[in-house]
């Protein structure tokens, strides 16, 4: 049997956010540590963030920004979730972030069944999640949506059904969404263990090559680029 990352790159291309926006429209945006940009600038809050985003996005003729797939990135130095002193810090993002404004829909990469989904309420986390459970070719796997408007999950169903993109939620706003500039985190998991409705989308440098096995790029699926 193929492995999963195979069978994902032999499929089409799939859209998660605004279907009819083209990936002609999408635009790169770097979030790491190494860029200078933001070591300068040092944006500190939602609004900081979503700023410096429209920005890119607006300098380069583009509606929507994409990436972050294994950055390190200096974002999460503000919360708890990803550093105290009983665990070794959380930088690398081992999902595919989509900025665009909040209320834009958000699409099923795949039909799939709703695994879990869960307000991820702290600080720096993903607010209202959404897990669907695919099976293509005898693989099972997972597809996280985070960072969306409460309403998404207000009358969800574990086990409900949804076609491929198929719109599954909006968006939220920062002050639902873990206090984000709004946009997905969209993500690829293997094996979700006993996890309902939340699993780890940022990652210490000690667990990266088990993230990166376990969490594939999202771009085998979208295929942006």
């Amino acid at each position: 049997m193929l492995s999963l990352e195979t069978t994902l790159k032999n499929l089409a291309p799939a859209k998660v956010i605004d279907s009819t926006i083209d990936y002609s429209d999408y635009t790169s945006l770097d979030l790491s540590v190494s860029n200078q940009e933001l070591k300068n600038n040092k944006p500190e809050t939602a609004k900081d963030f979503e700023n410096y985003i429209e920005k890119v996005v607006t300098r380069t003729n583009a509606q929507v920004a994409f990436g972050g797939y294994l950055e390190e990135r200096n974002i999460y130095k503000r919360s708890e979730n990803f550093k105290n002193h009983t665990i070794p810090e959380r930088n690398i993002h081992i999902g595919l972030d989509l900025w665009i404004k909040a209320g834009t829909p958000v699409l099923a990469a795949f039909e799939g069944t709703v695994h879990s989904f869960k307000n991820n309420a702290n600080l720096g986390d993903y607010g209202p999640t959404i897990i669907l459970e695919h099976t293509i070719e005898n693989h099972i796997f997972y597809t996280l949506y985070g960072h969306l408007s409460l309403e998404s999950i207000v009358n969800l169903k574990v086990g409900a059904v949804f076609q491929k993109e198929q719109i599954l939620a909006t968006l939220g706003k920062p002050n639902v969404n873990g206090d984000y500039a709004p946009h997905l985190h969209f993500q690829i998991i293997k094996n979700i263990g006993d996890n309902f409705g939340d699993y780890p989308g940022v990652c210490s440098k000690i667990d990266l090559d088990y993230y990166t096995n376990n969490c594939p790029n999202p771009n085998l699926i979208l295929k942006i680029t």
